[in-house]
């Protein structure tokens, strides 16, 4: 099986190095690397959000009733 060769980012990838906003000396990405694209500076792409269908029909755990505490206490 073949692995897909992992691309690690350079100061050359980055936003702020290829807009000349870049003020640090150091030729490794910092943590404020953000991908250059021609389109501007974009923020992280997120997870999606996705509902699922709800299958319990049953809590797995719930609160004891009025009464079933009222008997641990009497």
């Amino acid at each position: 099986m073949a692995r897909k060769a992992v691309r690690v980012p350079s100061c050359d990838d980055c936003f702020f190095r290829r807009n000349l906003l870049c003020a640090l000396p150091e030729p490794a990405p910092c943590a404020t690397f953000r991908p250059y694209h021609p389109d501007g500076l974009r923020p992280p792409q997120q997870l999606r959000f996705v509902f699922r269908a709800d299958r319990r029909t049953r809590a797995a755990w719930a609160f004891p009733t009025a009464q079933e505490q009222a008997a641990l206490h009497a």
